[in-house]
């Protein structure tokens, strides 16, 4: 038996009878050695090839056959698509439609998936890496930090073009003192900063500011929350930007460790070192620098 090609192999456990395929394609953030191994698997076997030049770096479709079809979806709607997935459908063909970070982060991807539905067409997606962790990864800092911050909050500045839900506001996520990214909110930083201080974050809560990380123009930069608007003001940073805040960002160690790595802590692959209990059991002191004040110390 001959190897099948990934496509072919998501062609037989989705569509048995062929009929073409859509896979929808993380990109990554940029970098082009940032897609995955099966995302850059896609991109080279694709019959035609749907990216944003304008979110997209063109490497990451550079590896695109050269008999390929690259199709740049900039400037087109969703109805534009239509066309192109069915000819894929009638033509028994592969379509890898390419999009930043992770598709299923901001990808607009419920209403593409209707339309492979609508129109007969087996679809898939490959994951890809996200703004947010590319952005950390840059920083060199970890999101979830024992006893300091062990959640994410995933979301964007309401108010845009885009409506939010009554009870998605960064002023009510705040309050809970974690980790933040902040996707599309720049261009109205002034707002941003505003919400997340009267959210509950203290001023001096540290930021990372992230503009299209990885790419070769890639700027990071680093400030406190009280200086987050005139940060993004002065470098003129209005899109392709994420925010990162939280206590957890905070530059230096932390004094606090997991308990996995702690030699008193037993699990099914070590014993614990019972001199080493004790201090797990004590577990050193909390930091509370940069953590939100108490609802009366706010008094």
């Amino acid at each position: 038996m001959t190897e099948q090609t990934l496509a072919e192999q998501t062609v037989a456990e989705k569509s048995p009878g062929g009929r073409g395929l859509v896979m929808f394609v993380g990109a990554g953030p940029g970098a082009a050695d940032l897609i995955t191994v099966r995302g850059a698997r896609v991109v080279a076997e694709a019959d035609i090839v749907v990216w944003a030049s304008s979110l997209v770096h063109p490497d990451i479709v550079a590896g695109a056959r050269p008999d390929a079809e690259l199709i740049d979806s900039a400037a087109l709607p969703l109805e534009a698509l239509r066309p192109v997935f069915e000819r894929a459908r009638d033509q028994d063909l592969l379509v890898a439609r390419v999009h930043t970070g992770d598709p299923s982060i901001y990808g607009a991807m419920g209403e593409q998936r209707a339309l492979c539905h609508d129109i007969g067409i087996a679809y898939g997606t490959v994951p890809g890496v996200s703004a947010f962790s590319a952005a950390a990864a840059r920083a060199d800092v970890e999101i979830t930090v024992p006893q300091v911050s062990q959640s994410l909050v995933l979301t964007r500045l309401e108010g845009g073009r885009t409506p939010m839900p009554d009870r998605e506001t960064v002023r009510s996520f705040a309050a809970h003192g974690t980790t933040m990214a902040l996707y599309l909110s720049a261009a109205r930083n002034k707002v941003l900063q505003e919400e997340l201080l009267a959210g509950g974050y203290p001023p001096d809560t540290p930021c990372i500011i992230g503009f299209r990380v990885t790419w070769p123009d890639e700027l990071m930069l680093r400030c406190e929350l009280a200086e987050l608007s005139a940060t993004m003001r002065e470098h003129k940073l209005w899109k392709h930007t994420v925010v990162l805040v939280g206590p957890a960002l905070r530059e230096g160690p932390s004094g606090t460790r997991s308990h996995l790595y702690h030699p008193g802590f037993r699990h099914a692959h070590r014993a614990a070192d019972p001199a080493a209990v004790a201090s797990l059991i004590a577990g050193p002191p909390v930091p509370t620098a940069g953590l939100p004040a108490t609802k009366e110390d706010r008094r």
